[in-house]
């Protein structure tokens, strides 16, 4: 079985960049977030039931591909819709999950996911690392990279764990509140304890049977 390491953070902390640094390293890294966009592409069983709950003349682009930014709004907005989407999409995000974390040939493999404690992944990882950013560091950074209103990017915090709780559930934190290099540095660190622990859960090889003896002369 392949030994998984869970990544996971609030919006805006650095998933990516810790999950990417440790990709060149040679770990495969299997993201929930490219999951979730696979198991809505056209065609696929969760893509044509949001397309009939929500009607394809606002959920879909000319391409055929659901509207994000329209679907992420309306979920943010009403909860229960929010509710209504995990429901079809999650069932078919952790079977595709398991089959890719099952194929990685890396010493041990990621699985970065920002929902891993709320959605009930981090049942599929052997240990969890949480990116860590105090809330007005956050809010700023998330800002930046994707140029969402405070308000907007409030909403998609208040769906996920709160700072205390993720902290809580974390075997392993980094802090990002410092530079790249920083980051990386502790990341170093970590790679090192992973490896490490996943030889330690390998099954050792059975060894050999000994040849038998060949009779003796009579």
């Amino acid at each position: 079985m392949t030994w998984v390491v869970g990544i996971t953070g609030g919006i805006g902390c650095g998933k990516t960049a810790a999950s990417d640094y440790l990709a060149a390293k040679g770990i495969i890294v299997v993201d929930s977030d490219q999951v979730a966009r696979q198991v809505v592409e056209p065609g696929q069983p969760a893509w044509r039931a949001i397309v009939d709950h929500f009607g394809a003349h606002q959920v879909l682009l000319p391409d055929q591909q659901l509207n994000r930014a329209w679907l992420r709004t309306r979920v943010f907005e009403q909860p229960e819709e929010r509710l209504w989407l995990e429901q079809q999409t999650h069932p078919a995000i952790r079977q595709q999950t398991q089959q890719q974390l099952a194929q990685a040939s890396s010493p041990y493999a990621i699985l970065a996911s920002p929902l891993l404690f709320e959605s009930g992944q981090q049942a599929l990882v052997q240990r969890t690392l949480v990116i860590d950013l105090p809330e007005s560091l956050q809010l700023q950074r998330a800002s930046q990279r994707d140029g969402n209103s405070e308000e907007q990017i409030r909403r998609i915090m208040n769906a996920q764990l709160s700072r205390e709780e993720r902290l809580q559930q974390a075997d392993d934190v980094v802090n990002n509140a410092g530079s790249l290099a920083n980051l990386q540095q502790q990341l170093d660190d970590l790679h090192q304890q992973y490896l490490a622990l996943a030889a330690q859960a390998s099954p050792s090889p059975s060894p050999s049977p000994s040849p038998s003896p060949s009779p003796s002369p009579k």
